[in-house]
């Protein structure tokens, strides 16, 4: 798609822009304070910029303006920090949106029932920003969503405020590449991709995302930052899809996909090891791809490697279940009054979100089969509500030695490192490892069943 040219007037325009972004002297605000947006007030914060956080929730807001953070990986001392010097502010009045000279939209984009793009919440936001929108204003969408959201929905609704994108106010696509939980990529680490509906604010966009960030990716529109954000969750979406088929094969035939899969990367070329696991979890892997699907139904066509690996993923807690039920039928016990305590519930090691997590399918299912479910994380101490299931109130619980012999079974949903495999394995009847997580335990393996 083609970059609308720009005028003079908005070259001066955007030049302005750009030289407070150079002099640190323009506020970015973030809207949206949760895994993506705290992440980016920090990195732009540490590159010497003045920050204000929107959200909709106020506790959110009550607890950064208290110092206090409700993610594990940004802690308490650094949002202490951030005020302590005047760099940050917080608020749920969507009426001061007009205050910062950049916006960066870092809202949720879920499916909705059907499995189709849900952006109420993008859709939402930019009607409060069309609300006080102001000339010279820059404003990038970081959401995942697909191509052409950013253009044809964003810009619409913007320009509601009687100004017109890429005149009076500057607009860009950036997707978020945040790794929660991996110390080796911050996102001031991070290269981003950047595009945006014309020359002018590609420019101005390119400029603030090198001022904080490791490098700026720009490409030639929106759309191309909108598709390369989908493919990238494709990519991973897809290859774990593959080697979660293999492993329900090479179950079957007695072989340990695990081996398999370190013995293959052995390959200096040509391969990426991929790993299976109980279901995925994420707001990225498990959604994202199903923008791009529905877009193809729309135009016509079909996404069928998405939809083949959407179909696979999402039967592997019923995989892990059926496993489990044989399992137990080994060790003489029926799964109807046995008593099963899942280890993990975050959607990913180390981490405390859990959001799309397979746990609470997998815990779903064991309860229909009539198990008594309990749960086990360091990371999240009360199991959180979840819209899709209908869970009973649970606390995380200690496994202690009396504890473990207690149960039933323990199922490895979540690899957390905090977890003493050993002292598990040793306390316990029946360990269902689904992320390989006792393979350097040489003894006791006789009570070990990997799913």
């Amino acid at each position: 798609m083609s970059i609308v040219s720009h005028s003079p007037v908005l070259a001066a325009s955007g030049q302005s822009l750009v030289e407070s972004i150079a002099a640190r002297q323009c506020v970015v605000g973030v809207i949206g304070l949760g895994y993506v947006g705290l992440p980016l007030i920090d990195a732009f914060i540490n590159s010497g910029f003045r920050c204000t956080g929107y959200d909709i929730d106020s506790s959110k807001v009550a607890s950064l303006l208290a110092g206090e953070s409700y993610i594990k990986h940004i802690v308490d001392e650094k949002i202490s920090s951030w005020l302590g010097k005047e760099a940050f502010d917080a608020t749920d009045q969507m009426e001061r949106l007009g205050e910062p000279d950049v916006l960066l939209i870092c809202v949720p984009t879920p499916l909705d029932d059907a499995r189709d793009p849900d952006l109420k919440y993008v859709v939402g936001t930019c009607e409060s920003i069309a609300k006080s929108l102001r000339p010279g204003q820059l404003v990038v969408l970081e959401s995942t969503t697909y191509p052409t959201t950013t253009r044809d929905v964003m810009v619409p609704i913007l320009e509601k405020s009687g100004l017109k994108a890429g005149v009076d106010f500057f607009v860009a696509y950036s997707p978020e590449r945040e790794d929660p939980g991996n110390p080796d990529f911050s996102a001031a680490g991070i290269p981003k991709v950047v595009g945006a509906i014309d020359e002018t604010s590609l420019e101005i966009a390119k400029v603030l995302y090198e001022s904080a960030v490791a490098g700026v990716i720009p490409v030639s529109s929106c759309e191309v930052a909108e598709a390369a954000k989908v493919l990238e969750n494709i990519y991973r979406a897809v290859n774990i899809a593959l080697v979660n088929e293999l492993k329900v094969l090479f179950d079957g035939m007695g072989i340990d996909v695990w081996e398999v899969i370190n013995a293959a990367k052995t390959k200096p070329f040509g391969f990426q090891a991929f790993y299976p696991g109980p279901g995925l979890g994420g707001h990225c892997i498990p959604i994202d791809p199903f923008y791009l699907s529905w877009l193809a139904r729309k135009q016509g066509g079909n996404a069928r490697f998405i939809e083949l690996a959407g179909e696979v993923n999402r039967a592997m807690p019923g995989y892990v279940v059926s496993q489990s039920v044989k399992f137990l039928n080994e060790f003489g016990k029926p799964v109807r009054g046995s008593k099963i305590c899942l280890l993990g519930v975050a959607y990913k090691k180390d981490v405390d979100d859990p959001r799309e997590s397979p746990s609470f399918e997998l815990m779903e299912l064991l309860l229909e089969l009539g198990a008594e479910v309990f749960y086990s994380d360091p990371h999240v101490p009360c199991l959180p509500a979840m819209r899709h299931y209908d869970l009973p109130v649970m606390e995380s619980q200690e496994l202690t030695p009396e504890f473990l012999e207690s149960c039933d079974a323990v199922l490895i949903a979540t690899d957390h490192t905090a977890f003493d495999y050993e002292e598990i394995v040793k306390h316990s009847l029946l360990v269902i490892d689904t992320r390989n997580a006792t393979a350097n335990i040489a003894d006791l393996r006789e009570k070990i069943r990997k799913c």
